[in-house]
This record gives C-alpha cells, structure tokens and sequence, in this order.
C-alpha cells in the first residue's frame, strides 16, 4: 500500500474515531465507569488503564496527519484499539456483570443510549 492508500485508510479510521469512538468514550466516561467506581472499586485499577487507553487513542488518531509515521501509526493504533476492547471484554465486562443488579443494568443502558442518540442525530 503506498502513501496514497496509506492517507485513506487514516481518513477512514478519523471517519469512524469521530463517528463511533468519540460518543462510545463519552458514554463510558460519563456513565459506565463512574457507576462501576461506586459499585465496584476494585475497578479502579481496570478504569484507571481503559481512561489511559482512551487518552492514547485520541493522541493516535491526532497525529494520522503525519505521513512520514503513518504506516506505524495505523498499526500501533489497531494495536492499541484491539487490546483495549479485549480488556473491556475480559476484564470490566465480567465484574460489571457480577456487580450490577438488572434493574440498574437496565437503567445505565438507557443513559448511555441517550449520549449515541444524540451523536447519530449530528
């Protein structure tokens, strides 16, 4: 892949960083994770490196405009990306499965839904 296929691929993961990632961070930072601290502490150790992840994720996504890196950019950026859900899967998941009754399960889904309501609607 040259240059130019290299430039698009970045165009794409900004599309969909902007589209899904973007309102998907925000409903875990501002609903998910704050519920699973009080609920859950010893949580915080999972929380603490997911809210890292984020951090890097968006520097990553920042700097698709510098060609000279991009390929590695990509790469350690599908890295990061594919580690981070598996910690989600693997890790929060369960213990927010173990730790949260039905009712408030169901409660947070409707929250969380409200933030990606409001971003589809942009």
């Amino acid at each position: 892949m040259g240059v130019r296929g290299l430039q698009e691929r970045a165009q794409e993961v900004t599309a969909f960083v902007e589209t899904n990632l973007k309102p998907h961070f925000q409903a875990e930072e501002e609903v998910l994770f704050p519920l699973m601290r009080s609920l859950a502490p010893e949580s915080r150790p999972i929380l603490d490196a997911l809210l890292r992840e984020h951090v890097q994720i968006r520097e990553f996504v920042s700097r698709l405009d510098e060609s000279s890196t991009l390929s590695k950019l990509l790469f350690d950026l599908g890295d990061l990306l594919e580690r981070h859900i598996r910690k989600e899967e693997r890790e929060l998941f369960p213990l927010f499965e173990s730790r949260v009754a039905p009712a408030e399960a169901e409660k947070l889904e409707a929250e969380l839904k409200k933030i990606l309501a409001v971003q589809d609607r942009k």
